[in-house]
């Protein structure tokens, strides 16, 4: 199962420019896990290669990551087709749009006898991917204008919709919010496959996140709407002079049981104090709830430690907490943590009962990469996607290594 940064997009400059302004020391050496380079993709029209021609001009990237069990999927919506590719780099299936790719040789099964698959289908704007253990392929995809709806009431357009494929590439049919050929979904963040192959496909709306939860058939068990509202409060902060805001980060459910982990930030009113006038808001803390999608009630919450940057200046010190983003949960149960650094990114690796707390650094040239792709898979393996100016590359860290050594 893979996981993966709520919503891919481009670097988080903000924060990067911030961590770059207070540069300080740190109070601990956090060690560094390097990352393993697997293979390059080209860019270009072949069906091996990727088309982002258009990377010095203005707009998002549609093109997407996952990995599982050493495979990796990659779907590119600028050429609307996704490459199935192994750890070398070896292209094993392509699924295709005739209209904006040619046909591969290996195509024509008759006069061909080649590993490699090729299925055509009519993609429109391709989105996140996931695949579950029977290799069945699950890929987000949006309707035509012409039949995508309305949700006058929520103020939502509803256009997207969930493909799936078999093991062997045959094209089943396309979820909705009640299961096949189901009414639109409102916008996609991301899609995931649990360990007994149920697809949870986690929605944006007006008022926080949606979340539909499917069985292995395709049809809908629990729709679960998250709010303000809705979230937990954080006790010690109710009687408190000063007003709370919560943020919810992400939703991720878990590979095995069927829960949901709900990622809050909570925010705090900052007063000057000489004036006694709100100027500003103040990082109070992050927790993660899991909730029960049987039961609809939450569990009780852990408590993320935020990466923390001294910043010295004369004679004084101040200390700025940055909270962490959700990354994902293994099959075993550790909770993934990741913040972007001046050198790459800082993991955060938390146990279950929260008693053990890892952290790693992952070394990143972040000026060379344009665009990327972050995951987490079941069993621990960070894998990535990085765009840059003359090709993408494909890489790894073995993290899943260091958390089975405390697991044992």
């Amino acid at each position: 199962m893979q996981r993966k940064i709520s919503k891919i997009c481009f670097f988080t400059f903000l924060s990067l420019s911030f961590l770059s302004a207070v540069s300080c020391a740190r109070s601990n050496s956090v060690a560094s896990i390097n990352e393993k380079d697997l293979f390059t993709i080209n860019y270009g029209s072949f069906e091996d290669e990727l088309n982002l021609f258009n990377l010095s001009t203005s707009g998002s990237i549609n093109t997407f990551m996952t990995m599982h069990d050493g495979f990796f999927y990659v779907a590119n919506g600028e050429s609307k087709k996704i490459l199935e590719l192994n750890s070398y780099g070896e292209l094993l299936t392509l699924y295709y749009n005739s209209e904006y790719t040619k046909t591969p040789s290996f195509a024509d099964k008759a006069s061909v006898n080649s590993t490699k698959k090729a299925i055509e289908y009519p993609f429109n704007t391709l989105g996140p991917l996931a695949v579950d253990s029977n290799k069945c392929l699950y890929a987000v995809d949006t309707l035509p204008a012409e039949r995508q709806e309305n949700d006058i009431e929520n103020r939502l357009l509803l256009n997207y919709i969930v493909l799936r494929f078999n093991s062997d590439g045959t094209f089943i049919d396309y979820l909705g919010q009640q299961g096949p050929g189901g009414t639109p979904f409102p916008f996609i963040k991301n899609i995931y496959a649990t360990k007994n192959n149920e697809l949870v496909v986690v929605c944006e709306s007006n008022e926080g996140p949606l979340v539909y939860w499917f069985n292995s058939s395709g049809f809908l068990l629990y729709s679960v709407p998250f709010n303000e509202k809705l979230v937990p409060k954080l006790k010690d902060l109710n009687d408190s002079e000063n007003i709370n805001f919560i943020s919810i980060e992400n939703v991720i459910p878990d590979s095995v049981s069927r829960k949901l982990y709900v990622q809050v930030n909570y925010f705090q009113n900052y007063l000057d104090p000489a004036t006694k006038v709100q100027s500003g808001v103040d990082f109070e803390k992050t927790m993660l709830y899991p909730l029960n999608v049987e039961t609809g009630l939450y569990e009780e919450g852990l408590d993320i430690p935020p990466h923390e940057e001294s910043v010295s200046e004369n004679l004084s010190k101040e200390v700025f907490s940055i909270p962490f983003d959700f990354l994902g949960v293994t099959d075993g149960g550790w909770f993934f943590f990741s913040v972007p650094t001046e050198k790459g990114y800082l993991i955060q690796m938390v146990q279950p009962s929260g008693q053990k707390i890892l952290k790693r650094s992952l070394p990143v040239e972040h000026g060379e990469i344009l665009y990327y792709s972050l995951g987490l898979s079941g069993n621990g393996i960070i894998s990535a996607l990085y765009i840059k100016k003359e090709k993408a590359e494909i890489v790894w860290w073995r993290t899943d290594s260091l958390v089975s050594s405390f697991m044992n």
